[in-house]
C-alpha cells in the first residue's frame, strides 16, 4: 500500500467467524480481548445441525452483546455435497478419530467460501481483521485449516481488494491442542456452556462423532467438566 494512501480499515475492528462451536467461541473471546470492537458472522450451508448451530451463534453473540451480526446462506454447498455434514447418504463416523487422511466430514473448500464473505463484509464496514477458529494440532485434519492456507489467503485478499484496504486473517488457536483451547476459553471466561459441537444431533450431543470425541477429550485433559449434555459417549 502506498504510504500516502489512507487506510480504509481499522485494525482494532474484527469480524469473528462464529459457527457456534468451542473453537469459534474461544476465538471470539480472544478477538474481543485483542480488539476494541467486533462483528459476528455465521454461515448456514445445509449442515445436519444447522438450526442448533445458529441458536448457539445467537446465544454467544447475545452473551457478548454483539450488535453487528450477519447470518448468510451457502446452501449450494449442500447441493454440491461430498461431505457427511451435508449429504445424508454419507454416514457420520462414530467412535473413531481419524488419524490419517481427510475425514468424510470435510466440506470441500468450505472455509474459502466463508472467508470470502467475511472479506467482502470487512471491506464494507471497515474491519481490518478476520478471526477464525481453525486448529492444526488437534483437529480433524481439514486442508483449509492449515496456517499455510491462511497465509495464501492473506495474499489473495491483498490482491483482490482496494489499495487502501488492509485485511488480515487471524487464527489464534492454530497451534493449540483441544485441551489448550478449552483452557484458554476458561481463562477468558468464554461461554462454553452455550456452544454446540455435535455433527449429527440437535437435542443432546451424540458423544460419538469426531467433533464430540475431540471436545470431550479436550475438556477431560483440561480437567474440566463439559457443560453440555450428551446422549452417549465412551467416557465423559
Amino acid at each position: 500500500m502506498n504510504m500516502k494512501q489512507k487506510r480504509s480499515t481499522d485494525d482494532s475492528f474484527a469480524i469473528c467467524l462464529v459457527s457456534g462451536g468451542v473453537d469459534s467461541c474461544v476465538t471470539a473471546a480472544v478477538a474481543l480481548s485483542q480488539c476494541k470492537r467486533a462483528a459476528f458472522l455465521h454461515v448456514n450451508y445445509g449442515q445436519r445441525t444447522e438450526g442448533r448451530e445458529l441458536r448457539a451463534f445467537n446465544e454467544i453473540a447475545d452473551f457478548y452483546k454483539v450488535e453487528k451480526r450477519l447470518v448468510v446462506s451457502l446452501e449450494y454447498l449442500k447441493k454440491i455435497g461430498g461431505s457427511a455434514l451435508t449429504d445424508a447418504s454419507i454416514e457420520v463416523p462414530e467412535n473413531q478419530l481419524s488419524d490419517t487422511g481427510i475425514p468424510v466430514t470435510y466440506v470441500p473448500f468450505r472455509n474459502t467460501h466463508i472467508i470470502a464473505i467475511a472479506v467482502s463484509w470487512a471491506e464494507v464496514i471497515g474491519a481490518g481483521r478476520i478471526y477464525i477458529g481453525a486448529t492444526e494440532v488437534d483437529s480433524s485434519g481439514y486442508p483449509d485449516c492449515r496456517q499455510s492456507y491462511f497465509d495464501a489467503y492473506n495474499k489473495l485478499i491483498e490482491e483482490g481488494t482496494k489499495p487502501e484496504t488492509v485485511i488480515n486473517i487471524h487464527a489464534p488457536l492454530i497451534r493449540m491442542t483441544k485441551k489448550e483451547v478449552v483452557e484458554t476459553g476458561a481463562r477468558l471466561g468464554a461461554p462454553l456452556h452455550l456452544t454446540w459441537s455435535c455433527y449429527q444431533n440437535e437435542d443432546e450431543a451424540c458423544g460419538v462423532c469426531d467433533s464430540c470425541l475431540l471436545r470431550l477429550k479436550g475438556f477431560r485433559e483440561a480437567g474440566l467438566v463439559d457443560p453440555i449434555k450428551y446422549a452417549r459417549s465412551k467416557k465423559q
